[in-house]
């Protein structure tokens, strides 16, 4: 296993840009690279994408790895399995990041099968142990009640999926130098044993929790239903948007993608709102990063305090309508669009 080294991170692109899971990663891998002492290195597979490595690079790879194919243009396991394959027998990576999404989560199992290798699922927070070059890829297990630390000390590449927003992103360098290597897939159309026809864009009207600015979340701690329409009040009051723990959605008051946790969306708005929330580790890890976190909650003890900001020791039921007469009173009209200021 000596020969491999480097920290690799799986640069994933869509209608000629880089998914932002892939710039926090290499954030994160920036962070790994640098205590192993070892470069970092971004692999990007495409149609016409060559441009995209020096966005990678200002992002901090030292050096990407670019295939650019007409074969490519579209993600298919099979075609980017090989492209992947191919590289990392060549080269070699220690440690290779992809972003959780449905092509990273689908492209990761697949290489780790063929390359006879470990994967962790869905970390939420990684590390490596420099004395022994391990990765330290840690995410909830046993429902979100523990935090697993997973070892991969056999098997090379150590892989990891991350879900998107709970690593950051490095501010952009674009004056930073890096290499950019240029590889060839020997693969053609004819091939392969699937085609694009078309690919049909998700038009469906889901809530875009990752989106929001505002999020005003409920937990099982409002009681039932009935009360759960304060957090709807709050956060149109607000300008937010409402979500819920996975309780709230188990019990039907919420539909499942409103759901914040390791089972749900993992967030990172301005304002996170947790009330009648515990704070479980399920639900920590998909709001952590919030920039800002008020928490209410009857329970001194709960270990949502733990993250909050701001924290409102008493009952929900008698503080949220204050709140939510407070910011009538607060409101201001900037530009056409609604904002509030104040302190709770």
């Amino acid at each position: 296993m000596n020969e491999h080294e480097g920290v690799w991170v799986f640069i994933e692109q869509n209608n000629g840009d880089i998914e932002g899971v892939s710039l926090e990663l290499l954030g994160a891998g920036r962070k790994l690279a640098d205590k192993l002492s070892v470069p970092l290195s971004g692999i990007l597979l495409g149609m016409e994408i060559k441009s995209l490595a020096a966005k990678a690079i200002s992002y901090g790879a030292d050096q990407v790895y670019v295939i650019d194919d007409p074969v490519l243009k579209d993600y298919r396991t099979e075609s980017y399995m090989k492209g992947v394959i191919m590289l990392a027998e060549k080269y070699k990576p220690e440690i290779f990041l992809y972003g959780a999404t449905a092509n990273g989560k689908d492209l990761a199992s697949a290489v780790a099968t063929d390359l006879s290798t470990g994967l962790t699922a869905d970390t939420t927070m990684l590390d490596v142990d420099v004395e022994k070059r391990l990765l330290e890829a840690s995410r909830p297990a046993f429902g979100g009640n523990i935090m697993a630390t997973i070892l991969c000390k056999k098997h090379r590449p150590q892989m990891a999926t991350v879900r998107p927003k709970v690593m950051k992103a490095l501010e952009p360098d674009n004056g930073r130098k890096g290499k950019i290597i240029e590889e060839k897939i020997e693969l053609s159309e004819s091939e392969m044993r699937t085609k694009v026809i078309k690919i049909v864009k998700d038009i469906t009207k889901k809530v875009k929790l990752a989106e929001a600015d505002i999020i005003v979340a409920g937990g099982k701690g409002l009681g039932d239903s009935k009360n759960f329409e304060l957090i709807h009040e709050l956060a149109e009051r607000l300008g937010g948007t409402v979500a819920g723990s996975r309780d709230v959605v188990e019990a039907g008051w919420l539909p499942h993608e409103q759901q914040v946790g390791q089972t749900g969306e993992t967030v990172t708005p301005k304002i996170y709102f947790a009330i009648g929330i515990s704070g479980a580790i399920q639900h920590i890890v998909g709001m952590k990063n919030s920039e800002l976190i008020i928490a209410i909650n009857k329970d001194p003890n709960a270990p949502i305090f733990d993250v909050a900001t701001f924290g409102i020791v008493g009952d929900a039921l008698e503080i949220v309508p204050k709140l939510i007469e407070q910011f009538k009173q607060i409101r201001i009209e900037t530009g056409g669009e609604v904002s509030y200021v104040g302190k709770i």
